[in-house]
């Protein structure tokens, strides 16, 4: 029997924390056993880290799709879940995650959205990600204008005069992909050492030599302001000597600070900042019915790809399944030919001769 402190609860059959890829097409491998979702994220929108951190850059490594960029993977995704019609609560995170009296769970975010679900799955990634800040004292009150941690919209620094710090890949990347489309392009790194592709970082070094960009070894350190805006910043090298370097803009690649929040205090066993999970044939965590899919998730052999997130989705359907139809036996059906499936992703059955 429902409770007075129930009012107000979406009562769902299933709800998925975190809308990356893998949550996403969680959506759709439980649509195909028919169980509708919630999916609930702590961004602003749909994507996960694809569309927070690389939007615009290239992925090899998805079946069937040779190339496309983190924004297009997204864009399919959310076209292959539409007939499922998930329902999305973004710009929230879960803060409350409890074992019912009637063995389902209340679900509560930081907007006070509450839920009532059959099963949870979490698909959170590493957790809210935040990027390492640039360490100079002042510089802040550009971040938005000129100074920036990630890249949303190339263009905007088509013609701009770019410093770029750090040496892992993303710094290089968009160090790259900005020659010959910037004014200019200087890379700042604290040494010569970088810990990017080997390829990216032999192709910097033969722009550099081709003056089409320029690598200063050493670390921001200050900057100066001309007419309300930053105009140069100086660059602190390992040789003693301070230069400086006119800007328009702005780009520190650090690396981002994993924050898991509340999801250490549900009382699902973990290590190392990971879920574990019980066995990989469903994927469930310490906690009968509470799944973890994805880079949230670790055992024996994990992966930390895309693709498995997404074996991992499928396999976790049927888990949650049991579940959400409890006096029901789920049998698996292959879209290419199930008339059912077909009704549920609203399609017409081929016929072959």
């Amino acid at each position: 029997m429902p409770g007075a402190g129930d009012r107000g609860a979406i009562e769902a059959d299933a709800v998925i924390v975190g809308a990356g890829p893998v949550g996403l097409f969680q959506v759709f491998e439980l649509g195909l056993l028919d169980i509708r979702a919630h999916v609930i994220d702590s961004l602003a929108a749909v994507g996960g880290q694809c569309m927070e951190l690389y939007p615009d850059k290239p992925i090899y490594d998805i079946p069937a799709a040779p190339v496309l960029t983190g924004r297009e993977l997204t864009d399919n995704l959310l076209r292959q879940i539409a007939p499922f019609e998930p329902v999305f609560h973004l710009g929230q995170e879960v803060t409350t995650l409890q074992r019912r009296a009637d063995r389902r769970f209340d679900v509560e975010t930081s907007s006070g959205t509450r839920f009532i679900a059959k099963t949870v799955i979490i698909a959170a990634g590493v957790g809210a990600f935040q990027p390492r800040k640039l360490k100079v004292a002042g510089i802040e009150r550009f971040e938005g204008s000129q100074l920036f941690y990630r890249v949303k919209h190339p263009a905007r620094f088509h013609g701009r005069q770019l410093v770029i710090c750090g040496g892992g890949d993303s710094a290089l990347d968009w160090a790259l992909d900005f020659v010959g489309k910037a004014e200019s392009v200087v890379l700042v790194h604290r040494s010569d050492s970088f810990r990017a592709a080997p390829a990216s970082i032999a192709r910097m070094k033969a722009l550099c030599e081709a003056q089409q960009m320029q690598f200063i070894p050493g670390q921001v350190t200050g900057f100066d302001v001309r007419g309300g805006r930053l105009s140069e910043v100086k660059v602190a090298g390992p040789d003693g000597v301070t230069r400086r370097v006119p800007a328009d803009s702005v780009m520190a690649f650090f690396g981002l600070l994993p924050m898991l929040g509340p999801i250490v205090d549900w009382g699902l066993d973990m290590e190392m900042r990971q879920l574990r999970v019980r066995d990989t044939g469903k994927f469930e965590t310490s906690e009968a019915g509470i799944f973890a899919v994805g880079d949230i998730n670790t055992y024996p052999g994990k992966k930390k790809l895309i693709l498995s997130g997404f074996h991992e989705a499928a396999l976790a359907a049927f888990g949650a399944a049991a579940y959400v139809f409890p006096d029901k036996k789920v049998h698996m059906l292959y879209t290419t030919t199930s008339p059912k499936i077909h009704k549920l992703l609203g399609v017409e059955t081929p016929v072959f001769d």
